[in-house]
């Protein structure tokens, strides 16, 4: 098989059917054909922000602006995280057979051209961002010295899934604040319970490249746990269950939100148990699938609220 058969490229999408040649190396670097990272940035956003919503009573109408702000912010700032890793990234890159044929490393963008489409998509977030209240601005910007310093963190410590637990649910964070000025206990638990989720999906995740990154010298937490892998996520996935739901009783959910959490619940469970980490395919049909995860927490506030 061709490196293009490990490829975590898809072959075919929609980028390949609807987008002209020269623009789909700088789609692909944004990673708009694998939503699912985009997906994970967004959810503990909109938990935080319909929660907020709800507990504060604010107009619906503010509250589809704040939703359409954050999902416009989330595409943006994932496609400038991804675009930015990549450029830190591209000499490891190009010795993963996963990663080798990404925009950088095959050389379909340069990284001078990487760097200015990384500025352009950080201008765009801004202009996003400045729409919110002050403290939500500020809270902002705080978040990009996490996200410029995670691409580092593979090289320094076994933990680096740890601190996109932290960068990727700032989120949780921004979404109360964008709707109360401030920060609440809810907003802090929820951050608390995305930290977990991330530290169980994205273990889950490394696994698939566990065998290269041993040869590079990529440090992940799919190394230091090996076999204890299962335990642990299970252990990860139990805080964020436990952590989500208070955070619902906190904002005043009851028993429709708990209904809803305890069946997205069922979806961490079986990730748990049919979880084999030397099978790619099947680590990266259970990253996949926090999807549902997400979305049924989502439903669950959702419904509750109404």
């Amino acid at each position: 098989m061709s490196r293009l058969d490990f490829s975590d490229i898809p072959v075919k999408s929609w980028i390949h059917c609807c987008v002209p040649a020269a623009a789909r190396p700088y789609l692909q670097l944004m990673r708009l054909d694998r939503p699912i990272g985009t997906w994970l940035l967004l959810l503990p956003c909109l938990w935080s922000l319909v929660l907020a919503s709800d507990s504060h009573g604010v107009t619906p109408a503010t509250t589809v602006r704040l939703v359409t702000l954050f999902s416009i912010g989330a595409l943006v700032m994932r496609g400038a995280g991804c675009t930015y890793n990549d450029i830190v990234d591209r000499h490891f890159d190009s010795q993963v057979t996963r990663t080798a044929t990404r925009p950088i490393p095959s050389g379909a963008i340069s990284p001078r051209k990487a760097i200015l489409f990384l500025i352009l998509q950080l201008i765009t977030g801004f202009c996003v961002l400045v729409q919110l209240n002050n403290f939500a601005i500020y809270l902002g910007m705080t978040s990009l010295v996490l996200m410029f310093s995670y691409p580092f963190m593979k090289r320094i410590t076994f933990w680096p899934q740890l601190w996109l637990g932290l960068t990727f649910n700032w989120g949780g964070l921004m979404g109360w604040s964008a709707v109360t000025g401030n920060l609440d206990i809810p907003a802090v638990t929820l951050y608390a319970a995305g930290l977990f989720w991330t530290l169980g999906y994205d273990t889950i995740y490394a696994h698939q490249d566990r065998e290269e990154d041993m040869l590079i010298g990529v440090k992940s937490s799919a190394l230091v746990l090996g076999e204890w892998t299962r335990p642990a996520v299970a252990f990860f996935y139990i805080f964020a269950f436990v952590l989500t739901a208070i955070t619902g009783i906190l904002a005043g959910g009851g028993g429709v939100f708990l209904l809803g959490i305890f069946l997205a619940g069922i979806n961490l469970a079986w990730q748990v148990v049919t979880l084999n980490v030397y099978d790619s395919a099947n680590c990266l049909a259970k990253f996949r699938s926090n999807l549902w995860y997400g979305g049924i927490v989502l439903i669950a506030v959702i419904t509750d609220c109404l």
